[in-house]
C-alpha cells in the first residue's frame, strides 16, 4: 500500500468566515471529559500490563482527515484543508469536533451508517426514518423500540418497521438479523442443536427470540401481527418442543391464552386482509403483541446491557478499526472483550445519557487513544490492533470512498461562495450525486483487499473518467491546466487529493513526470490526479 501520509477537515468554511469565538478546551470538554478520560484511563492501563509505550499523537493534517470522514463522511477540501492547517488556535482540533457535530452533514453520515448496519443489501427504505430520528436526538433506545414495535398504522416500507419488514418472510433470518444487529449475538448456530462452544446458548433460546417475531406478516406496503400463533421444535433427540418466548439471559415471557381460530374464523381473516392490503389501509393492532414483549424485556434495567454493549462495540469499531469485541456478533462469555471493564463503563454511561450516540461518538474521538498515528514508529514488531496502541487503518466505505472521490475531482473554485450555506448545498448535492458510484464499490470486510473488478473499473471504465478528470473548469482538471508553475500545479492537487502539502520528494517527482510530457500536457496532467484519486493513501482511513 502507498505510505501513509497526513491529511485534513471539513465545514471549516463556516468556522473561519464567521466571528465565531473559540472555545476553552474545558468548556468543550465539559460533557464528554469523562467518556474521554475513562477510554484512555482503561487503554493505556491495559498497555502498562504487557509494558507497551504508544505511538505518537497523529499530526493536524492525518487527524483532521481521520475525525472528518469519521463524523461527516467525506474528505475536506482544499479551502478547508489549507485553513485548517493555518489555524494558530490550540485547541483547533476541539473546536473542529464541535463544529462537525453540529453539522448536518454529521446527521447524514451517521444516518448512512445506521443504515448499512441495519438494511438487507443496501435497502434505502430506513434512511429518512434514522436521518429523522437523529435530527430529533432519539436515543438509541427510542429508535429500537419504534423500530422492533413502531407504529404499523403508517405504510411500512419507508418506516422504522421497514426493518422487520425487509425480513418478516423469513423468520429465521429476522430472528438472527435482530439478535446479531441489536445484541451482537449470531444465534443462528444454536436453530438445529444447543450451541457448541457457549453453553448459554440452546435451541430453546434461538427459537424463543423466533417466537418474538412468530405472529408478524407482511400485508401489502404494512407490517401486521395476529393475536395467535406459537411454533415449535425438534431437539437433536427428535423429541418435540413447544417453543416459548425468551430472552438470551433465559428469562421467559408469559401471555395471555389464547385460541387458534378456526378454517371458517381463518377464511374470514384471509379476505378481511386481502381488502386492507387492496384498500392500502393497516392491519388492525392485536391487544397483546409478542414484538412489544421483546422491546420490554431487552430494555428492562437488568437486561439492557445486551442493547448498550452492542451498539457502544459496533461503534468503537465504527470509530477504532477494532472492536472490542471480535467478531462484532460474537459478544458471549466465552469470548471476552479486549478491555471488558471500558465496554462495561461506556455502556453504562449511555444507558445513564439516555442512549445518546452523539455523545458516545464525541467522546471517543476526544480520546488520546483515537487521536493515535496510524504509523508504528518503534522497531519492535508492530502491537496487536486490539491494543490500540497505534490507530488502526481502516478501508473507506463505499460512501466515504464515492463522495471522496468527486469532492477531491472538483476545483478549489467550485466551492468558493461568499455564503456558507451555498458551499453546504454543493456539498449535499455532491453527496446525492456520488450515490450512484457508491453502489459500484464492496462494503469492506475484516479482510479487505482492493478487488479485480475495483481495479478494472478504474483503468477502462469511461464514466469514471469523465466523471473525475474532466476537462472542465468546475473539476481540478480544469484547474490544474491553467497553472503555468509545474510546482504550484502538483501542490494544489496534493492539497485537493490529499489534504496537506506534498514532501519535496514527492512534489520533485510529480513535477519532472509533468515536465517529460508537456507536448501532452492535459493527459499527462489526468494521470497525475488519477494516480492520486487511486493511491492507497486516498483509498484508506488512517
Amino acid at each position: 500500500m502507498t505510505r501513509i501520509r497526513p491529511s485534513v477537515l471539513a465545514c471549516m468554511i463556516l468556522f473561519f468566515s464567521l466571528p465565531v469565538p473559540f472555545l476553552q478546551a474545558d468548556d468543550l470538554l465539559t460533557a464528554d471529559h469523562e467518556i474521554a478520560a475513562a477510554v484512555d484511563h482503561y487503554i493505556d492501563a491495559r498497555m502498562s500490563v504487557v509494558n507497551l509505550t504508544p505511538s505518537s499523537p497523529a499530526p493536524d493534517s492525518t487527524l483532521l482527515r481521520r475525525t472528518m470522514l469519521d463524523l461527516v463522511g467525506r474528505i475536506p477540501t482544499a479551502a478547508e484543508a489549507r485553513q485548517y492547517s493555518a489555524s494558530p488556535s490550540a485547541n483547533k482540533r476541539l473546536e473542529m469536533v464541535k463544529l462537525l457535530l453540529g453539522d448536518q452533514g454529521f446527521m447524514r453520515h451517521t444516518a448512512n451508517e445506521l443504515n448499512t448496519l441495519l438494511s438487507d443489501e443496501r435497502n434505502e427504505n430506513l434512511r429518512p426514518y434514522l436521518l429523522e430520528s437523529l435530527s430529533s436526538n432519539k436515543g438509541w433506545d427510542q429508535m429500537f423500540r419504534e423500530m422492533i414495535n413502531g407504529d404499523t398504522s403508517q405504510s411500512s416500507k419507508q418506516g422504522p418497521t421497514s426493518f422487520i419488514l425487509q425480513r418478516v418472510n423469513d423468520l429465521d433470518k429476522l430472528t438472527n438479523a435482530t439478535s446479531a444487529i441489536f445484541f451482537g449475538i449470531n444465534i443462528s448456530c444454536a436453530k438445529c442443536h444447543d450451541h457448541p462452544l457457549v453453553a448459554e446458548w440452546t435451541q430453546a433460546h434461538f427459537f424463543g427470540m423466533k417466537s418474538f417475531f412468530s405472529r408478524s406478516f407482511e400485508n401489502g406496503d404494512f407490517l401486521g401481527e395476529r393475536a395467535y400463533g406459537a411454533i415449535q421444535f425438534k431437539n437433536t433427540s427428535g423429541e418435540t418442543h413447544d417453543a416459548r418466548m425468551m430472552f438470551f439471559n433465559g428469562t421467559t415471557i408469559g401471555e395471555p391464552e389464547w385460541t387458534a381460530p378456526d378454517s371458517k374464523q381463518k377464511d374470514a381473516e384471509k379476505k378481511k386482509l386481502e381488502q386492507l392490503k387492496k384498500d392500502k389501509k393497516p392491519v388492525p393492532v392485536p391487544a397483546y403483541s409478542r414484538r412489544e414483549q421483546l422491546v420490554q424485556v431487552a430494555l428492562e434495567s437488568d437486561q439492557h446491557h445486551y442493547l448498550s454493549r452492542s451498539i457502544v462495540n459496533r461503534t468503537w469499531y465504527r470509530l477504532m478499526g477494532m472492536g472490542l469485541v471480535m467478531p462484532l456478533d460474537q459478544m458471549h462469555p466465552e469470548n471476552p472483550a479486549s478491555h471488558p471493564d471500558l465496554l462495561d463503563w461506556l455502556a453504562r454511561d449511555l444507558v445513564d445519557h439516555g442512549y445518546d450516540l452523539k455523545r458516545l461518538v464525541r467522546g471517543i474521538v476526544l480520546s488520546r487513544a483515537y487521536g493515535r498515528t496510524s504509523e508504528w514508529e518503534s522497531d519492535e514488531e508492530r502491537p496487536a490492533r486490539s491494543l490500540f496502541a497505534v490507530a488502526n487503518v481502516r478501508t473507506l466505505t463505499p460512501r466515504q470512498y464515492a463522495t471522496s472521490l468527486r469532492i477531491a475531482s472538483r476545483s478549489a473554485g467550485y466551492w468558493a461562495s461568499e455564503k456558507a450555506e451555498d458551499t453546504q448545498q454543493r456539498l449535499v448535492a455532491e453527496e446525492k450525486s456520488a450515490e450512484g458510484l457508491a453502489s459500484k464499490f464492496e462494503e469492506p470486510g475484516e479482510d479487505f483487499q482492493v478487488s479485480v473488478g475495483e481495479a478494472l473499473m478504474f483503468n477502462n471504465n469511461a464514466d469514471i473518467q469523465n466523471q473525475l478528470l474532466a476537462d472542465d473548469g468546475s473539476m481540478l482538471v480544469g484547474q490544474l491546466k491553467a497553472l503555468e508553475d509545474n510546482t504550484q500545479l502538483v501542490h494544489q492537487a496534493g492539497w485537493n487529493v490529499m489534504g496537506r502539502r506534498l514532501d519535496e520528494e514527492e512534489s520533485q517527482w510529480m513535477v519532472k513526470y509533468l515536465a517529460d510530457r508537456d507536448d501532452r500536457r492535459i493527459p499527462a496532467i489526468q494521470q497525475l490526479v488519477w494516480a492520486l484519486l487511486t493511491s492507497g493513501e486516498f483509498r484508506f482511513n488512517y
